[in-house]
């Protein structure tokens, strides 16, 4: 079992120090998260429930005058760009936080200058959203920098903005919102059209248990905007706006030979009702159910919507048949990184040494990080702390 380190802040705080030789005016800070039930319904208008987590992206920041940003990236190296040029920062990781601040620019948003310090506690590529983490701790950092606010809607779009028009990744709202706006203590029901946030809480005998296989997708991107693409045009065939507004009676009316077609479309509304039964299921304090929803989940997603890779496959196979685990399923994007569990809270500890103990990635698919499990609270979303 491994524990969070929880020292982002710290280690953001002492590399300031270092760095700039003074005291940041302020903390801005952002979660990763890990999607309990509802993968690839974002981006179809549909509903998902993820939660936050106790790993964070801070950023140690203080404005500064002049129109360019200043910041180092704990392991990544320092970058400077301009607000007024366009987003074109020379490293990958500086072009999510020169993205956010030229579109909030772009949207009349407040976006001052600043210099900072980035440290992060979200393991990179593991399905936990650190990259939207980033974007979000970046625009709350523009706009304490401005001496403004920004609304957790507001930073999760325009994280989405960065993701779809800097990288070309055409990715939904979830991720974001989920840094932004999660409720300690609860999971959050999203309703990616309305952008809706509910909480929802999960009972207290249960923990969910983030399992980091090691493995990172590599070249992906592809098949993950052919999904949507295929999403898309179904959509189309059925004269609806979103899979979100189909039903699976409604997939006979496809062409016949639309098999992939068919399989995608039907992944995506059955698991728009499975996010929906899976809060019934917390309500109801009925974990069984809530577990089998989460096997479900996983089945559809490796065989109709094909985005689990060999090592999730994996470990989820060892998680549902381990002690006290309600149910298993891969988490995030897909294609490798992580899965997440539900577990009895008096045998987490039994679970994670039985899953521990039997997990290796196979050799069809070797890891390139140290695998860990993870038990972790539902944590709070974004925000800033001025020192």
């Amino acid at each position: 079992m491994t524990q969070p380190t929880l020292d982002a802040s710290q280690r953001a705080l002492e590399r300031f120090h270092h760095r700039f030789d003074a005291e940041p005016a302020f903390l801005a800070m952002a979660p990763g998260r890990v999607n309990i039930i509802g993968d690839h319904t974002d981006y179809n208008d549909g509903f998902v429930l993820p939660m936050a987590l106790p790993f964070q992206t801070v950023v140690a920041a203080r404005a500064r005058s002049g129109p360019k940003v200043l910041v180092a990236s704990e392991g990544y190296g320092e970058a400077s760009f301009s607000l007024d040029s366009p987003t074109t920062a020379p490293a990958r990781w500086a072009r999510y936080i020169h993205g956010v601040g030229a579109m909030m620019r772009d949207e009349g948003l407040a976006a001052g200058t600043w210099e900072g310090c980035i440290a992060t506690d979200i393991p990179g590529g593991a399905s936990l959203s650190s990259s939207a983490a980033l974007e979000v701790a970046a625009a709350y950092t523009f706009a304490a920098a401005a001496g403004s606010e920004i609304s957790a809607n507001q930073a999760a779009r325009l994280g989405q903005r960065v993701e779809n028009e800097v990288f070309g990744l055409p990715s939904g709202i979830m991720d974001q919102l989920a840094s932004a706006a999660s409720s300690a203590g609860h999971a959050s029901l999203i309703d990616c059209r309305s952008l809706d946030v509910s909480a929802v809480q999960i009972p207290q005998d249960a923990v969910v248990v983030v399992m980091d296989t090691g493995t990172r997708r590599e070249l992906v991107d592809s098949a993950y905007a052919d999904r949507q693409t295929t999403c898309i045009r179904v959509a189309q065939a059925l004269g609806v706006p979103a899979l979100r507004d189909a039903t699976v009676a409604d997939l006979r009316r496809l062409d016949a030979e639309d098999d992939v077609g068919r399989r995608r479309a039907t992944h995506v509304i059955t698991e728009n009702h499975r996010v929906l039964q899976a809060v019934a299921a917390f309500a109801a304090s009925d974990l069984t159910e809530a577990g089998r929803l989460m096997n479900q989940s996983h089945t559809s997603l490796s065989g109709d919507y094909q985005v689990s890779g060999p090592a999730v496959d994996v470990i989820v196979d060892i998680a549902q048949n381990a002690p006290g685990c309600f149910g298993a399923r891969m988490t995030g994007g897909g294609f490798a990184g992580g899965a997440v569990a539900l577990v009895a809270t008096s045998d987490v500890e039994a679970f994670c040494s039985h899953v521990s103990g039997r997990f290796s990635a196979p050799a069809s698919q070797p890891a390139t990080a140290p695998t860990a499990l993870y038990p972790v609270t539902p944590s709070p979303g974004a925000s800033v702390h001025y020192l």
